[in-house]
């Protein structure tokens, strides 16, 4: 990601705002932006979602087909999570091979999604050591305007609930929802000098000491965590950020369940 330069004036007033328990955009800190989104809209995938907050915009498309299982899980069929950063999203973006960012982007949803258990791999086993269903989970920025972690997990999450598979036990060739039991989530927070704020915008994102990416599965669990930047975090932020991602993620995941 190529370096942005963000004026000292415009520093100093989200410091300023910051210490005020408000934003630029009129946020209060623990406040997330607009959320929109849909689902099924690219008809050659087998599940898909399009959704921004704020100004971040993310279309993910969910793509399963027959392959061969790995030799350490004979039984479980297989997920594997992409993200693209094209320069078309953000000046910031470059293009040819997958940036350090667009790796970690896709592993923490694939963390999130794996270590919460919301798809029974189990179920997605065909024939043991030789045929398994393959979950490819391809996530494209259309627009970047910060929080690429939490808008990509909600579109990746929307997106397979939204697919459908073939059912091999139905001779008629029935499609049927993949096996999934939750709805895990992340919440991201970033720390701007004293102040902790969650959905960062991209200008906030480049002027914090550090980052924390909580995941939380339906029960408020955490599943998994991702620190980011070189600042540090101290014992108190971390609480505070636990507990707030947690009655975040209750609120988020009622949101997306009712389907606009």
């Amino acid at each position: 990601m190529k370096r942005t330069v963000i004026p000292e004036i415009k520093k100093e007033l989200i410091h300023k705002l910051a210490t005020e328990d408000t934003r630029e955009d009129g946020r209060s800190l623990l406040q997330f932006r607009e959320l929109k989104f849909e689902t099924g809209i690219i008809g050659t995938a087998n599940g898909s979602s399009r959704l921004s907050l704020g100004g971040t915009e993310i279309i993910v498309g969910v793509k399963v087909q027959v392959g061969t299982p790995y030799p350490d899980k004979p039984d479980q069929g297989v997920l594997m999570t992409g993200c693209e950063l094209k320069p078309m999203a953000h000046p910031s973006f470059q293009g040819g091979a997958p940036s350090e960012e667009a790796i970690e982007i896709a592993r923490v949803v694939d963390r999130g999604i794996r270590e919460s258990g919301m798809i029974d791999m189990h179920k997605l086993c065909i024939e043991p050591e030789k045929k398994v269903w393959m979950i490819y989970l391809d996530i494209q920025v259309l627009n970047y305007d910060g929080n690429l972690f939490d808008a990509a997990t909600m579109a990746g999450v929307l997106a397979l609930h939204n697919a459908r598979i073939l059912d091999i036990n139905n001779p008629e060739g029935e499609k049927v929802p993949l096996p999934i039991t939750s709805w895990p989530l992340t919440v991201t927070f970033v720390k701007i000098k004293d102040s902790i704020m969650v959905d960062p915008t991209f200008t906030e994102e480049r002027i914090a000491n550090a980052r924390l990416t909580i995941s939380m599965d339906d029960n408020g669990d955490i599943r998994a965590m991702q620190k980011g930047l070189n600042g540090a975090l101290i014992y108190d932020d971390a609480i505070r950020a636990m507990d707030t991602a947690r009655e975040l993620t209750f609120d988020l995941r009622a949101r997306l369940q009712n389907n606009p």
